[in-house]
């Protein structure tokens, strides 16, 4: 049954009677009754009755108003809509394309409406960073400056740290990968974390890579994997994000998985050559330099090269950090932070103390008390976790893909027993000194003191996504970590226990205990069905899942970037909020990785209990 409905009157009418708070949604913290009436031109009645319900008229009304219409055609059956269903068939149909972005004119279009480009507050012009060695580059934006508002730099051929920081600054977007099609320049797209981002982000891509393929949103996949080569090829590493001070930052590694599960689509073999040999120099350029980000012991770490205090925090972020020395030096926080930034006052404490957060941040757990001033001193468990994947994964591809023999463009030789024996080596080495036997747990180990840093956290469980564990280590770590983890939402990014106390001095950090984030249920899930856990797989999805239906139907579709999963709540006390609940009327993109985790979720689930699902059914203990 369809009605058509006048949009602008209708959605006044509604919005005066059920959006009670004026928020511009429809929540149960509405207090209206809970049920509207619409006609249709022939004089037909209904009622729609339910925040879930009058939330979904809402957002029919305003996509067919962004669609430029007047008159809005609204199809019962979306109202009614399964909530599950719906909420797939949006991220489908709506929200990768909210998402999806480019570096060409029509990007950098959009940049110049960014608000984190702080240089146009004082400033007219966005500025564009391109590497040294692309001219191809170089001359479209500059021929881009006739019509568009930007300063066009070109990167110098060594990027160090010293150089980095000496833009600071001035910050401004770096270039991306770009191609020539029937006589236009045109970006390779990729899909951002969330609406307020118009950059690339390193291990976001890779999950939301996930959804796209489920989705048939190859073309999307492939932008962003031929943007990660471009990366590699032009800047040395898989950034943080493309702008100017992530220059000196990586991001956790999962090139070869977002390699391998695109080729399984496409099967264009040229395609994976060429991509396979730029993962290969990633891996030994950026994770197996002795010294940087591999330690002496053979495993590896986080390791961000910058110089000083982050030049993305906000301000104030690191009061807490330079109070204490300012008071010794009879400063003001603000003086003593402004002498440390510009050079005019020295600090070898904050020197580390910045390596050490810059590396929390490239590790892509920004913040955690996991990894608070000593993350550039651990083995991280995920870390080594994903580079075992990395060997393993580039021998299956040169055994399989390569009849066993894979050569670089510069000659270099590689075959699948020679991955297969760094792999098995790692191992040993995790085995050694990342395991305790006694704790049935993997931990961090701090490289420097020799001892194991125990802290219970989501990242003890990852070595299962990389088939890095034994059965009997993985029965181990099913038995006695998970249900540690396992909360009402889902799986924890660590025990209450191992986060601490909090306090006025010891505030929470956003990958901690009480919040769940989707990449670890993500890998998680995966890694439980490799070993054989169905049930354990199967409630964790579920709980997971219907935290996230139940939230968007209680709350106006509300897809967030993090949860409370002991509360089962978007309503997320952190130091960065929760990026995808400040909308008016519709959420148009959700978040990407939280998107992703619902359609890789449904596609696991068994068909039971997506019927429970979609009648909002309360998860069952199945472990």
């Amino acid at each position: 049954m369809e009605f058509q409905l006048p949009i602008t009157p209708t959605l006044q009418a509604l919005l005066q009677q059920e959006d009670t708070d004026g928020d511009k949604k429809i929540t149960i913290e509405d207090s209206g009754p809970k049920a509207f009436q619409i006609t249709s031109k022939s004089g037909e009645e209904i009622t729609i009755t339910g925040t879930y319900a009058l939330s979904n008229l809402l957002q029919e009304l305003i996509w067919a108003e962004q669609s430029g219409n007047k008159i809005a055609t609204i199809s019962i059956a979306h109202i009614n809509e399964a909530p599950a269903d719906r909420i797939s068939r949006m991220i489908k149909t709506h929200y990768w394309n909210g998402l999806t972005r480019t570096m060409d004119a029509t990007g950098i279009k959009a940049l110049l409406q960014d608000t984190k480009n702080e240089a146009l507050e004082a400033e007219t012009k966005l500025r564009v960073y391109v590497p040294y060695s692309d001219t191809f580059a170089f001359n479209y934006y500059t021929a881009l400056q006739k019509e568009l508002s930007i300063d066009v730099i070109q990167l110098p051929k060594k990027i160090t740290p010293q150089y980095v920081k000496s833009i600071n600054n001035a910050p401004g977007i770096l270039s991306l990968h770009l191609y020539e099609e029937n006589g236009t320049v045109k970006g390779s797209p990729f899909v951002v974390p969330g609406g307020r981002f118009n950059e690339m982000y390193g291990w976001d891509s890779y999950f939301e890579a996930i959804g796209l393929l489920l989705d048939g949103r190859v073309d999307l996949a492939k932008g962003m994997a031929d943007n990660f080569q471009y990366e590699i090829t032009h800047y040395g590493k898989i950034l943080n994000a493309n702008r100017s001070y992530y220059l000196t930052r990586t991001q956790p590694p999962f090139y070869s998985s977002l390699l391998r599960e695109i080729f399984e689509v496409t099967k264009d073999l040229n395609w994976l050559r060429s991509h396979l040999e730029t993962a290969i120099i990633a891996y030994e350029s950026v994770w197996m330099v002795p010294g940087k980000r591999q330690t002496e012991n053979g495993l590896n770490r986080y390791l961000a090269e910058g110089i000083g205090k982050p030049p993305e925090a906000e301000a104030g972020h690191f009061h807490h950090e330079f109070q204490q020395y300012a008071e010794k030096a009879g400063m003001t926080v603000e003086a003593y932070e402004a002498a440390y930034t510009n050079g005019t006052l020295q600090n070898e404490a904050l020197d580390s103390y910045f390596v050490h957060d810059r590396s929390v941040r490239e590790s892509g757990h920004d913040t955690s008390y996991r990894l608070e001033g000593i993350c550039a001193d651990l083995n991280l468990v995920e870390l080594n976790a994903f580079l075992y994947k990395y060997e393993t994964d580039f021998a299956l591809l040169i055994r399989n893909e390569f009849e066993d023999h894979f050569t670089t463009a510069s000659g270099k030789k590689y075959t699948s027993q020679y991955f297969k024996i760094r792999a098995k080596e790692r191992k040993e080495r995790v085995n050694q000194l990342l395991w305790n036997e006694s704790e049935h747990c993997y931990f961090d180990y701090h490289w420097k003191t020799q001892r194991p840093h125990p802290f219970i956290s989501a990242t003890s469980l990852l070595p299962l996504w990389a088939e890095l564990c034994s059965h009997e280590q993985a029965e181990q770590l099913v038995t006695y970590i998970l249900p540690k983890l396992k909360e009402k939402g889902g799986i924890s990014s660590c025990t209450e226990e191992s986060r601490g106390t909090l306090g006025p001095n010891r505030p929470q950090k956003q990958w901690d205990y009480p919040n769940g984030w989707a990449p670890h249920q993500m890998m998680i899930w995966k890694g439980l069905l490799q070993y054989g856990y169905r049930d354990e797989a199967q409630e964790l999805i579920y709980r997971w899942l219907y935290m996230i239906t139940k939230n968007a139907v209680d709350y106006n579709g509300t897809i967030p970037e993090k949860y409370d999963v002991v509360q089962a709540t978007h309503k997320v006390f952190a130091e960065y909020g929760n990026v995808g609940t400040d909308f008016e009327y519709i959420t148009t993109e959700g978040f990407g990785w939280m998107n992703a985790s619902f359609q890789y979720g449904l596609s696991l689930l068994e068909k039971q209990f997506i019927r429970e699902l979609n009648a909002l059914t309360p998860p069952k203990k199945l472990f």
